[in-house]
């Protein structure tokens, strides 16, 4: 009987210290999509971008990138703290701006009719294209392509569910002709580029801008063939976010204007 007693005296206090670990577990943060006077009231803006060397990188101890550059500068201007987020996959990034948990998409997205129907885009904020990796001579010697024409039947590495698919299926149309496209899920435009380096494959489509800084650290990678039009580039919001878009506007083109803007413009560009 005194055993059953001390059973029930320690399953009920059991039951009691597990009720308290449940109520004092930090409660997993839900998200919303803020309006600018919420973002205000908070005092942080919340802002994903893309892991590369010209969006955002951590080279040692310090952090880098023109994207993540530019989003200090706002920062400084607003008078918000900034969080950066950085996700290489673009459509998690959308995901989590249409769920609340960012506030912009600072990475460099063409501005086409096709995404313009999901997105809201910022003035323009760069002059980019979408060019050809490859080696400038691969094993059996042969020179870059230079004719798009030539890519038919060819494999071209691109990072998952970028804008980039659009563009080489139009392209395939143009020249009437099969051209395959392999999504990397794992990896993004600079681990794609490593890997033309090293030639492990032969292919990969990217950012022109992307392609010119790695090609310092990897001479032996060619990016002189065009794949796309020259298009505007701008950051992304949400499209009924029209007060923080009209705001961030401001802030980007009086930031433009600025002689240490321009600076790291071209240390970027």
């Amino acid at each position: 009987m005194k055993f059953k007693r001390h059973l029930f005296i320690y399953v009920a206090l059991l039951i009691i210290v597990l009720g308290i670990m449940v109520w004092l577990r930090p409660k997993a943060t839900e998200f919303h999509p803020r309006s600018y006077e919420e973002i205000k009231a908070d005092g942080v803006l919340r802002i994903v971008t893309d892991y590369t060397p010209l969006s955002y990188y951590l080279d040692g101890d310090s952090l880098s990138g023109f994207d993540y550059e530019l989003a200090r500068m706002i920062g400084q201007r607003s008078g918000l703290a900034i969080e950066i987020t950085p996700e290489v996959t673009l459509s998690k990034s959308i995901d989590g701006l249409e769920k609340g948990q960012y506030d912009i998409i600072a990475r460099q997205l063409p501005v086409t009719s096709e995404i313009k129907e999901e997105l809201a885009f910022t003035v323009p904020i760069q002059l980019n294209k979408q060019v050809l990796v490859q080696r400038k001579k691969n094993e059996t010697g042969e020179k870059p392509i230079r004719n798009q024409l030539d890519l038919a039947g060819k494999t071209l590495y691109i990072v998952s569910d970028a804008p980039t698919r659009l563009r080489i299926n139009n392209l395939a149309r143009e020249i009437g002709d099969t051209i395959y496209i392999q999504e990397e899920k794992t990896y993004g435009a600079e681990q794609l580029i490593m890997m033309v380096a090293t030639g492990e494959i032969e292919f990969a489509v990217c950012d022109q801008a992307i392609a010119r800084q790695m090609s310092k650290d990897y001479p032996q990678i060619d990016c002189d063939t065009d794949i796309s039009f020259t298009q505007f580039q701008s950051w992304a919001l949400r499209k009924n976010d029209s007060t923080l878009l009209d705001s961030l506007n401001k802030w980007i083109t009086d930031i433009q204007q600025e002689d240490k803007y321009k600076k790291l413009h071209d240390s970027y560009f």
